[in-house]
């Protein structure tokens, strides 16, 4: 098991004087990377919430070798393409109704910051000066400025703290708490804010922490009473991932604008999009040019991207993904349980597809060192598991086995032994 560790590439989310070598991946199929020298590692955590199928599907990636005999790239202000069109069409027709108009763009992070500009313009325009957003405390909405903003204040972004724009925070609705978080929200939706932002279900980044549809329901029905838009996060929950098409399903949640990525094509290329209602849409449709969506970026609606998603729609449109997530739902519940009274660990749990946990141990945070250690122990057992600090957290590949999951509670309980308590 050999490291690249003379690189000229700098890494995401990684100090380099504690992790100096990469593991360099030669090839990938269904739930496996193989690397240059042979060694294979199960991909349980999805290649960070990306790949749905598993790795290279045969109808993706036939799509994509189909699309570069025809378009590469092509400007998106003034000029189309049927990819994009049609991949428009069908999203419409899959997303909650009303959702009727989208915006490409190119990953989670972007998506989030046109859904947060889309809200600001949409007031501006309606001559309204509203430009508060609230949102949920853990939460992570990605890396650009805008998004970064709307997330938690941690080491994430502390270096770029004079950048970053003030939110209404609320609180988490930890299970019993609920009624904090309403109450929170409605106080804070009296005082006329832009809109809600907020993961729905699940906050991914924040250490997988969930919480109820009721919930969620619950805090639409708040924002819709004071009109306030809701924006709803699905990047990371979108495409099955919590056991439905998308997270708002479970609570009958229409949001006034979502974000998907992720899933999108499958995780076989990046691409994502904002969805809107029409009000937002004709909120910015003027003869005057100034009160245009000013936003883009120079791959907007990339057709080899856009192909991809095509193919990865009617994937879903066979029904089998939606039996495998099934099947896989209860794979991990089975998996999972057996850690509930472990004094090991503590609050382990579930939500469609993705299980969690959190190891007993001193050290708290995303910063924990025990991270470093159990990175390093699980890729030793040829397992892909990034622990979120002590969060151990398994989020697979729809294709995953019984038998390659197996691989994984093991080794969870493996690591206990040697770097738990309790």
């Amino acid at each position: 098991m050999s490291l690249v560790t003379d690189s000229a590439v700098w890494r995401p989310f990684t100090q380099h004087a504690l992790q100096p070598g990469a593991f360099k991946i030669a090839r990938a199929e269904g739930a496996w990377l193989e690397a240059e020298d042979g060694t294979r590692f199960l991909d349980a955590i999805s290649s960070w919430w990306v790949i749905t199928h598993g790795h290279r599907h045969p109808a993706i990636m036939q799509a994509i070798r189909e699309e570069t005999e025809r378009l590469d790239q092509i400007i998106f202000a003034g000029f189309t393409h049927e990819p994009a069109e049609a991949l428009a069409r069908r999203l419409v027709t899959l997303t909650p109704p009303g959702l009727d108009y989208v915006f490409y763009s190119d990953s989670g992070s972007t998506c989030v910051e046109v859904a947060i500009k889309m809200a600001l313009g949409f007031w501006r325009n309606r001559n309204d000066a509203r430009s508060r957003v609230i949102a949920l405390e853990y939460g992570y909405h990605g890396d650009t400025i805008g998004t970064m903003s709307a997330g938690a204040r941690s080491p994430f972004n502390a270096p770029y703290e004079p950048l970053l724009y003030e939110v209404t925070r609320i609180p988490f609705p930890m299970r019993g708490r609920e009624q904090q978080t309403l109450d929170a929200l409605a106080r804070a939706c009296r005082d006329k804010p832009a809109a809600l932002l907020v993961e729905p279900l699940i906050l991914g980044a924040g250490g997988m922490l969930m919480y109820g549809a009721d919930t969620l329901a619950e805090m639409r029905r708040i924002c819709a009473h004071y009109g306030v838009l809701f924006i709803a996060d699905e990047v990371m929950t979108g495409f099955g991932r919590t056991g439905t098409l998308f997270a708002c399903e479970q609570a009958d949640v229409i949001p006034d604008i979502a974000c998907y990525a992720k899933g999108l094509t499958g995780g076989a290329l990046p691409l994502a999009v904002t969805m809107c209602k029409s009000e937002i849409f004709e909120a910015h449709l003027s003869q005057d040019r100034a009160r245009a969506f000013f936003h883009s970026s120079s791959y907007t609606a990339n057709p080899i991207a856009c192909a991809a998603a095509l193919a990865n729609l009617d994937v879903w449109a066979t029904g089998e993904p939606a039996a495998r997530v099934a099947a896989l739902c209860d794979m991990q519940a089975t998996r999972i349980a057996r850690f509930a009274d472990d004094a090991r660990f503590s609050n382990a749990r579930r939500l469609g597809i993705i299980t969690a946990l959190d190891l007993n141990v001193a050290q708290s945070g995303y910063l924990a060192s025990v991270s470093l250690d159990l990175m390093r122990f699980f890729n030793e057992r040829g397992l892909l598991l990034r622990p979120l600090g002590p969060t151990i957290y398994v989020f697979p590949p729809y294709c995953v086995e019984d038998a390659e999951l197996d691989l994984a509670y093991e080794a969870i309980g493996d690591a206990a032994d040697r770097f738990g308590r309790g």
